[in-house]
């Protein structure tokens, strides 16, 4: 068995996860829309995901799920993905100059 919460017993992501993924994701599509900063988006979030863990968990449950992410990070899995011609991939907010 995983020791991840976020994968299930036989590998797959779980339905709820999956689902808050696609909400979150179609959040992030309004905002950009809307034409907020990414950095923007992307602060609020992240404050009102630590918020939601500070409700939900203690202090050592959310080290360790920082420090996964931290880990994650520093392992480059979160980098972009680059384009066909080798350069990084870059937001369309970001090519019309409304980006941060």
């Amino acid at each position: 068995m995983s020791s991840d919460p976020t994968i299930g017993q036989d590998g797959t992501v779980p339905a709820e996860l999956s689902h808050a993924g696609a909400v979150v994701d179609k959040a992030i599509e309004y905002m950009l829309g809307q034409e907020l900063p990414p950095l923007a988006i992307a602060s609020a979030l992240l404050g009102g995901s630590l918020a939601l863990l500070a409700r939900t968990m203690d202090e050592g449950a959310m080290l360790r799920m920082l420090d996964n992410a931290s880990r994650s990070v520093r392992a480059g899995e979160l980098r972009p993905a680059p384009q066909a011609n080798g350069a990084p991939e870059v937001p369309e907010a970001q090519e019309s100059g409304r980006g941060a």
